[in-house]
C-alpha cells in the first residue's frame, strides 16, 4: 500500500489560523469586561461549613437582641437550614443564624429585584435593562450557583415559593419556574409571542396572588370590566406558553362588583379570597368558581393588602394588618381570629408566635389563645413584622431590616 503523504500547512491555512486568533482576542478583549461574569463576585463557603440547625425544645421565656442585617430585597426572612439569607442593593449573603457572621456572599453590577428560598437554594433575581430579568439559583450550605435562567419579567416582582414551583409576578406579568429553573407557565403581557391567541386576556393588571403545587389563582383587574376578576390555572400545563386556565369568574359580593380583594390561599379543589367590603370577608370558591362558604370577620380584624397565608404548622395564617387570622389548612374555613397583632407569625417547639406590639404573643396554633408574651423592644417601629423561625432563632423582618432574637446572649441551642 502506498504512504500518504503528510499534511503540509500552507501560507494561506497560516494566515487563516492567525486572523482567527485575532478574531477571538478580539472579542474576548470587547465582551469580557462588560460581561455579567466579570461583574460578578462569588465567595463561597466548603460543603458541610457551619453546625447543624436543631428544633427548639421549648418557647424561651426570654428573647434578646443577636444581630441585625439590612434587607430590602427580601420580603420576609430567608432561613435554608442553618443559613439565614439577607439581601440588599445588589448583594445575597448567607449568614450563620446564631452570629450574623458571613458564609457565603454573591454579588454583581446589577440591583436585586427580590430573594426568596426554595428547593434549598436563595433563588435571586436581578433587575437589568429588561426588567426583573437575571434569575440564579444559590446552594443554600456552599453559595455555589445553581440553575439560571433569563425571563421577561416586569420591572418590579413579587416572588412567592410553594414547595414545588417559584411564582414570580408584576403588573402585567406571570412566570413559574420548577427547580431547575426552567419556566412552567407564562400568563398575561408576551412581547412579540410565537403563539398570538393564546393567552386567554390582554391588558390585564395583575393584582394578588396566591400558588400551590396545584394551582395558581391570581385577582386581574381588565379593561372594559368593572371589579376584579378571579382566574384559576393550572402550574405546569403541557405548553408552557398556553395557560391551562380552569376558571375565570368576574368578583361578585351582594350583587356588586369587587374591587381590592386578596388572595389568600388555593389548592387543587378551592380558592380563598379576602374582600374588603361591605366589611372584611372571606369567601370560598371550588375549582369552577362556585361559591363553598363564607366567612365575616370581626369588626376589629381590619384590613390591608399583603401576601398570601403561610402554613404555620397544622394552620394557614396571615395578617389583616391589624389581626392574624388562621384557616384550616384542607377546607380554608376561619378558625379563629387575634385582633392587636403584626403579623402572620411562625410556629416554634408546637406553639405559634405572633409578633404584637412590645413583645411575641405565644399562642395555640388550633385557638389562637394564649396570655403569655415575650417582651421584645422594636423601638419605634410600628409596621407589619414578618417572622421566621431558624432552630431557637427567632427572625423579624421589619421594613428593610433584619432581626434575630436568640434565648440569651449566645443563643446556645
Amino acid at each position: 500500500m502506498p504512504k500518504l503523504k503528510p499534511e503540509r500547512r500552507t501560507r494561506g491555512d497560516l494566515i487563516a489560523v492567525a486572523v482567527i486568533t485575532l478574531s477571538v482576542l478580539i472579542v474576548a478583549a470587547v465582551v469580557w469586561p462588560t460581561s455579567a461574569e466579570r461583574a460578578t463576585t462569588s465567595l463561597t463557603a466548603p460543603p458541610g461549613d457551619g453546625e447543624p440547625l436543631s428544633a427548639a425544645a421549648t418557647v424561651p421565656d426570654v428573647l434578646a437582641p443577636l444581630w441585625q442585617q439590612r434587607s430590602g430585597a427580601t420580603q420576609a426572612p430567608v432561613v435554608l437550614g442553618a443559613t439565614v439569607v439577607t439581601a440588599d442593593g445588589d448583594a445575597v449573603v448567607g449568614r450563620d443564624h446564631l452570629t450574623g457572621e458571613q458564609r457565603w456572599r454573591y454579588q454583581r453590577d446589577v440591583p436585586l429585584c427580590g430573594v426568596i428560598g426554595a428547593w434549598d437554594m436563595a433563588v435571586s433575581v436581578y433587575r437589568t435593562a429588561n426588567g426583573c430579568s437575571e434569575v440564579t439559583a444559590l446552594k443554600a450550605d456552599t453559595g455555589a450557583r445553581g440553575p439560571q435562567r433569563s425571563s421577561n419579567v416586569d420591572s418590579d416582582i413579587t416572588l412567592q415559593a410553594n414547595g414545588t414551583f417559584v411564582t414570580a409576578y408584576g403588573d402585567t406579568r406571570l412566570e413559574s419556574w420548577r427547580n431547575d429553573l426552567v419556566r412552567t407557565v407564562e400568563y398575561g403581557r408576551v412581547e412579540a409571542p410565537v403563539n398570538p391567541g393564546f393567552q386567554p386576556r390582554s391588558g390585564c393588571e395583575l393584582r394578588s396572588v396566591a400558588s400551590s403545587p396545584e394551582r395558581i389563582a391570581l385577582l386581574e383587574k381588565c379593561p372594559n370590566e368593572s371589579g376584579e376578576r378571579l382566574t384559576a390555572m393550572t402550574p405546569d400545563p403541557e405548553d408552557s406558553t398556553k395557560p391551562d386556565v380552569q376558571g375565570s369568574l368576574l368578583l361578585m359580593h351582594e350583587d356588586q362588583p369587587v374591587e381590592g380583594a386578596r388572595v389568600l390561599a388555593t389548592g387543587a379543589g378551592r380558592t380563598a379570597v379576602l374582600i374588603p367590603s361591605p366589611r372584611p370577608s372571606i369567601l370560598i370558591f371550588d375549582a369552577l368558581g362556585a361559591t363553598l362558604g363564607e366567612s365575616e370577620l370581626p369588626v376589629d380584624a381590619g384590613f390591608a393588602q399583603g401576601p398570601p397565608a403561610v402554613q404555620s404548622g397544622p394552620v394557614l395564617t396571615f395578617s389583616t394588618g391589624s389581626a392574624t387570622v388562621a384557616l384550616d389548612a384542607t377546607t380554608f374555613e376561619t378558625l379563629w381570629t387575634r385582633p392587636g397583632t403584626l403579623g402572620a407569625g411562625a410556629m416554634m417547639a408546637g406553639q405559634l408566635l405572633l409578633p404584637v406590639p412590645g413583645g411575641i404573643a405565644v399562642a395555640d396554633p388550633w385557638t389562637g389563645l394564649g396570655a403569655r408574651v415575650i417582651p421584645v423592644d422594636r423601638g419605634a417601629a410600628t409596621g407589619p413584622v414578618e417572622t421566621a423561625v431558624a432552630g431557637a432563632v427567632v427572625l423579624e423582618q421589619r421594613g428593610d431590616q433584619l432581626f434575630a432574637l436568640g434565648p440569651d446572649s449566645s443563643a446556645q441551642e
